[in-house]
């Protein structure tokens, strides 16, 4: 029974694939659905989950085109019977290499057209939960972060990590785009958000603003 003290939202990680990207399964407590976000592969181990939280996936949503995140995106959805949403379409490029990249990481990929792409100040729904769609170009240039205000939740993907942030050596990466993306669009959400990264622990944005070497508020104003 569903009473005041159970939250809106809630959240299991799943690491998925050699490259152990955290997969998140995103549920709605009052209907029991949910999201997947980021579902990269290991697709046995995403269903068993699903199942085991009693929880009926209504959709999958992408925060950017990289194997590890969506290589199985486009499978699951398929055997789901569930749409797809998200990233940016500035990502479509990656998507569309998903088979290739597959091949080359030894990961299942197959390239999708998702039946939404996502753009800054969007909303996702999932159950009765609403989610704001943040754009985050800098580690692709498609990035897209979940983010639910009653929570304090955002689901970053590869723009932030516990004391680290995104690569940007891959094609169309940019460095200052990022830097960008964390200090303006996500330190805004404020100190007490936790965020699940695309691998790794949990952090929140008042951890990172203080410790984070790459992006901490003493490193900016140097």
């Amino acid at each position: 029974m569903i009473n005041d003290a159970t939250p809106p939202l809630k959240a299991a990680i799943v690491p998925v694939t050699p490259l152990q990207q955290n997969c998140t399964l995103i549920w709605c407590t009052r209907t029991m659905k949910g999201a997947f976000v980021d579902a990269g592969g290991d697709l046995e181990r995403l269903k068993a989950a699903a199942a085991q939280h009693g929880v009926t996936i209504e959709k999958l949503l992408v925060t950017h085109g990289h194997i590890d995140h969506c290589g199985g995106t486009g499978i699951l959805a398929e055997q789901l019977g569930v749409p797809i949403e998200g990233p940016h379409p500035d990502d479509r490029f990656w998507i569309a290499r998903l088979d290739d990249d597959g091949r080359n990481y030894g990961i299942e990929g197959r390239a999708f057209e998702p039946d939404r792409w996502l753009d800054d100040g969007d909303k996702v729904t999932v159950g009765d939960l609403e989610l704001d769609v943040i754009h985050c170009p800098g580690h692709t240039p498609g990035h897209v972060v979940f983010h639910h205000a009653p929570s304090k939740l955002a689901l970053v993907g590869d723009v932030l990590f516990q004391g680290s942030i995104g690569r940007t050596d891959f094609p169309k990466g940019n460095h200052a785009d990022l830097i960008a993306s964390i200090t303006g669009k996500l330190w805004p959400l404020g100190g007490a958000t936790a965020f699940v990264p695309g691998h790794g622990p949990m952090s929140t944005f008042a951890h990172e603003r203080a410790s984070n070497p790459f992006v901490a508020d003493r490193v900016i104003a140097a």
